[in-house]
């Protein structure tokens, strides 16, 4: 028998909606993947091939196929809100069902904060359509008009008569009824929303409390062994030698099995190494430790990030590229009457989850099926595919529950070798990764350095504006000699919203020595850091608010378009017309955060200071206020705020916790966080040399949400950027000792 975890068991297919509906008819809702209409089938007739996210039994359950992943922020409890709010489901009819990597149902890369962002139309049609037929159903039987009847709590309402029919009692007639087009689908208004906008509690929360969660790790299959891998310490490097006898020696071991070593770029391949595989995880570590391998350490033997940090401050110093040119930001700087300049440090960075990389491959004999701990079912067929042989739309990617990924799950490496190494000893094997692994063979958050000057007239208004960044990009990941910054300074730098007449950002030229991936909230990170910084210094030297600094430099209320002054912007993969650069809402966050925290209103007590920052990414606003102590070089955060405005918030509950867990995130950085390079390999193991932040360094955070009438934007990632910021700001407020560089570690009592 086989047992896998609840996640998998749903297959979105024909024979299993059948199967799940007990009967031979059903209202099956389709979306296709790149536009909103919906259509709708006769279960028994074929599956249309677009994606599938509703269907209605017989018995009137709404069965609703999400997408997205799971990892903690809510998409499995978002997305079906939109759903059952347009389709006015009773939610305790509805049944979850987590669909499997397939293209069919669309862009399912759990990432960006895209889930409800990038789908929250499409779901709202297909549940409004499906509300639609069913109306139509309820009007034909009765013999009147459709202004005459109204669906409410999974049932259909009689205006006339005051009748009632369930959905149950309407589907078969509804599924017969020719689909409307999309302009005669009505969408509900906000006001009119039941689901949409209210708190949720998350749909597994009671596993999650009980410990009946299924994550990753979990996967049991029958027969199944356990696999660990002794990997190339270093990127690039080949394997040269092992004992493969000694490993073999060790009670339990079954194979030993040789991955294929990595050609650069790394993208999403296996490091290579070699792998152990036994009957429990124990034997295969205890069988791993005995291999004793030699490697040759390849190109990279030589990283060292002392001395690399070195060449990243000479970058800065050019030659450099630029991306964003108003004006003549160097001319007007060295006409400027007062130069203000500061540079500033971000180590490299790592993700961490609570739960390391995990995933179990099972071979039938030419199928493969994969659950893993990922954020993209799709990637992990594209990635696993040329290593097996197969086409990626024939490898069966099951999503288990995350716990926690912040964007080291996208990148399935350990699925791949879990494939490899399945294919090889012809059974089930689960690739179990270490908290060391995790940690030494990670993708690392980009290290940079960063100069930022500002040019002053005679009355201290600035008139220029110049931003070089220098650190390896994530594109050094998947094209060799990749240097300079690209993309990555559209996340914070090429929508900075300064109204200054002559503004530039450039980057300077800095390769990769190791593996360089996204973490929550990308190179945000660094870059609002530093802008923040920048502006409270700035505020400083004139002897100003900060909030007023940021108001001065900000300038009027306006729509931006960095196209204007050459930038090619992405803007999150969002429109410009739908999704605006507003300075008027980035002012409002920072107003609204002002007022929370009583920001220069209040005295404090001795030893206390408040530090603010505000910043948009991923198409929303977020401000964030910290209130420090230090005292004899010793500091505790005391308290925290943060105002977010989003657009619409699907679910507050889910808004409000992901801001508090971004500031606790954004502590972490700013406060621990820093992986180390020496002769190619990574210095940190676990959390004792990667520390994050513990229980009592938390502080009590208050959210506020602001209402808005903007489309829904991302949450899950902006509540992380102006974090750091905001606490060195708190720290001069506090002490008058600047940190420009991170982690904060004990600079204080130095």
């Amino acid at each position: 028998m086989t047992v896998i975890s609840k996640v998998s068991k749903s297959d979105v297919s024909r024979r299993s909606v059948l199967m799940g509906m007990g009967a031979t008819g059903g209202l099956l809702l389709t979306a296709p993947i790149f536009s909103n209409a919906v259509q709708a089938e006769l279960m028994g007739k074929d599956m249309l091939s677009n994606s599938v996210y509703l269907a209605i039994d017989l018995d009137g359950t709404a069965h609703l196929y999400v997408h997205r992943v799971e990892m903690g922020q809510g998409s499995r409890t978002g997305l079906p809100q939109v759903i059952a709010d347009e389709l006015c489901a009773d939610w305790d009819r509805i049944k979850l069902h987590a669909a499997y990597g397939d293209k069919k149902f669309g862009d399912q890369n759990t990432d960006g904060s895209t889930s409800i962002r990038k789908f929250y139309d499409t779901y709202r049609v297909a549940g409004a359509t499906a509300r639609h037929m069913l109306e139509a159903a309820a009007a034909k039987r009765w013999g009147v008009s459709m202004g005459d009847v109204a669906a409410e709590s999974h049932k259909v309402k009689n205006s006339l008569t005051g009748d009632t029919l369930d959905y149950k009692d309407l589907v078969a007639d509804a599924a017969e009824m020719p689909v409307p087009a999309e302009a005669d689908v009505r969408l509900k208004s906000r006001s009119e929303h039941s689901y949409i906008g209210k708190p949720k509690q998350n749909v597994y929360m009671k596993d999650f409390v009980t410990g009946s969660s299924e994550f990753g790790q979990d996967v049991r299959i029958e027969g199944m062994v356990y696999a660990v891998a002794a990997r190339p310490p270093v990127v690039g490097g080949v394997l040269k030698s092992y004992d493969e006898a000694a490993a073999r020696a060790v009670r339990g071991v079954i194979d030993v099995v040789e991955l294929p070593a990595m050609e650069l770029p790394a993208a999403f391949k296996p490091l290579g190494g070699v792998a152990v595989v036994a009957e429990n995880t124990w034997a295969a570590i205890k069988g791993r430790e005995a291999l004793n391998p030699v490697w040759d350490d390849g190109p990279n033997a030589d990283y060292d990030t002392t001395e690399y940090e070195k060449g990243l401050w000479k970058a800065l110093d050019g030659p450099t590229e630029k991306y964003l040119t108003r004006g003549d930001a160097a001319k007007a700087l060295a006409e400027a009457a007062d130069v203000y300049e500061a540079s500033y440090f971000v180590p490299h960075q790592h993700h961490i989850p609570m739960e390391p990389p995990a995933a179990t491959a099972k071979w039938d004999g030419d199928d493969l099926t994969i659950w893993a701990c990922v954020q993209d079912p799709q990637t992990v067929q594209n990635a696993v595919a040329p290593f097996v042989g197969k086409k990626p739309e024939d490898i069966k990617a099951v999503t288990t529950l995350l716990g926690g990924a912040f964007g080291r799950k996208s990148k399935p490496d350990f699925a791949v070798e879990a494939a490899i190494v399945s294919k090889k000893v012809g059974k089930p094997v689960k690739m179990v990764w270490t908290r060391e692994d995790d940690v030494q063979h990670g993708f690392y958050h980009d290290i940079s350095t960063q100069k930022v000057r500002a040019g002053l007239n005679a009355d201290g208004k600035m008139t220029a504006y110049q931003h070089i960044v220098a650190y390896p990009p994530i594109a050094a990941t998947f094209q060799n000699g990749a240097g300079h910054a690209g993309f990555q300074t559209g996340l914070g730098l090429l929508d900075i919203p300064f109204a200054a007449e002559n503004l530039s950002i450039e980057s300077g030229d800095a390769k990769a020595h190791v593996r360089i991936g996204w973490l929550r909230s990308v190179a945000n990170i660094q870059q609002a850091f530093a802008v923040g910084s920048f502006v409270d210094e700035l505020a400083r030297k004139q002897g100003v608010k900060t909030d007023a600094m940021w108001h001065e430099l900000i300038g009027s209320d306006r729509k931006i378009n960095p196209a204007d002054d050459g930038a090619q912007y992405s803007n999150y993969g969002e429109s410009l017309d739908r999704h605006p650069v507003d300075t008027k809402r980035l002012k409002g966050a920072l107003d609204h955060v002002v007022e929370m925290s009583g920001y220069g209103k209040r005295t404090l007590p001795e030893g206390h200071g408040i530090g603010i920052s505000v910043h948009r990414s991923f198409v929303s606003y977020v401000a964030c206020a910290l209130e420090v102590q230090v005292i004899d070089g010793a500091l505790k955060v005391v308290k925290g705020w943060m105002a977010i405005d989003c657009g619409l918030a699907v679910n507050p509950d889910r808004v409000k916790a992901q801001m508090e867990g971004a500031v606790i995130f954004g502590m972490s950085i700013a406060l621990h966080g820093e992986i180390t390079a020496k002769n190619g390999r990574i210095e940190q193991s676990n959390f004792d040399g990667y520390p994050v932040c513990r229980i009592d360094e938390a502080p009590d955070v208050e959210v506020s949400i602001i209402a808005s009438d903007a489309p829904p934007g991302g949450v899950g990632e902006p509540g992380v950027p102006p974090v750091a910021a905001a606490l060195a700001n708190a720290i001069f407020d506090a002490t008058g000792k600047r940190i420009r560089r991170l982690p904060i570690g004990d600079q204080l009592s130095a």
